[in-house]
C-alpha cells in the first residue's frame, strides 16, 4: 500500500470510526455490509483519539505450550517487525485459539515494549489485562477482558488476518475507536474527506431540523429531502 499523506492521517484522525464507516459507503457501496468489524469490542481508554495507522499483522495463541527459545525467536522477530517501516503503526493482532483470548498477549509490560517502539496501539480480538497499568496513551481495543497470560506467544507475523470481520493485511490503513474499526483502502483515502464534508452537511440539515421549536413531521420530511439533495 502506498504512504498516504500525514496531512490526510491528521484529518482522519479528527473523526470517529462511525463517520468514516458513513463516508466510505459515499465512495463505495460495499462498505454498507463488508470492511468493518462486526463485533463490540473493549476500548481501554476512551479519552484517546481514534487510532489511525498501518497495519502490522500477527497471529498468537496461548492454551498449549511452547518452548521457551521458540516463543523467545518469535517474539523477537515480531518485535522488529512492528517497528519497521513508515508510521504511524498499528498492531492487528488475531487470537486463533479454540477460545480466543483464554491468555492474555496484552497487559502492562507488551504495551510499554510496544509504546516504547513507537506503536500507536493495537486491535485485537484477543484479551488485554493489566487495566490500571497500562502505558499511557498507548490504545487497546481487544476482544475481552482477561486476567492471565497463559503460554501466550507469536505464531506468525506480516499474514492476513481477520477481526471479528475485518480483513486486514499488512500496511492496510487502519482507523479504529470505541466503536469498532474499519480498513480505509489507499484509493479511497483521497476522496474520504470530501465524502465526509458531503455525509456531515447532509446530516447537519436533519439534527438542525431536530432543534427548532416548531419541530414536527412536517419540518422532518422537509429536512430528509433538503438533506438528500445536497451533492
Amino acid at each position: 500500500m502506498k504512504q498516504i499523506p500525514q496531512t490526510l492521517l491528521d484529518t482522519f484522525r479528527k473523526y470517529d470510526t462511525p463517520t468514516i464507516v458513513n463516508s466510505l459507503e459515499l465512495l463505495d457501496s460495499s462498505f454498507r455490509t463488508s470492511g468493518f468489524t462486526t463485533e463490540q469490542l473493549v476500548c481501554a481508554d476512551t479519552s484517546l483519539p481514534p487510532l489511525v495507522g498501518y497495519a502490522r499483522t500477527a497471529t498468537i495463541r496461548s492454551s498449549t505450550e511452547v518452548d521457551p527459545n521458540t516463543k523467545r525467536e518469535r517474539s523477537l522477530a515480531y518485535y522488529q517487525y512492528v517497528s519497521s517501516g513508515t508510521g504511524p503503526c498499528v498492531s492487528v493482532i488475531q487470537d486463533i485459539d479454540d477460545i480466543p483470548g483464554f491468555g492474555s498477549f496484552w497487559g502492562e509490560v507488551n504495551t510499554n515494549i510496544h509504546n516504547a517502539l513507537g506503536v500507536a496501539g493495537v486491535l485485537t480480538n484477543g484479551s488485554v489485562r493489566d487495566l490500571d497499568v497500562l502505558a499511557p496513551g498507548f490504545q487497546v481495543l481487544a476482544g475481552k477482558i482477561g486476567p492471565a497470560h497463559a503460554y501466550v506467544r507469536v505464531e506468525e507475523t506480516g499474514i492476513p488476518v481477520e477481526i471479528f470481520g475485518m480483513k486486514v493485511q499488512h500496511n492496510d490503513l487502519v482507523h479504529a475507536d470505541r466503536h469498532g474499526a474499519v480498513v480505509i483502502p489507499a484509493e479511497l483515502a483521497k476522496d474520504l474527506p470530501n465524502a465526509i464534508d458531503l455525509m456531515i452537511r447532509r446530516e447537519k440539515v436533519i439534527l438542525d431540523a431536530c432543534k427548532r421549536d416548531d419541530f414536527n413531521y412536517e419540518v422532518l420530511k422537509q429536512a430528509i429531502q433538503e438533506s438528500a439533495e445536497i451533492k
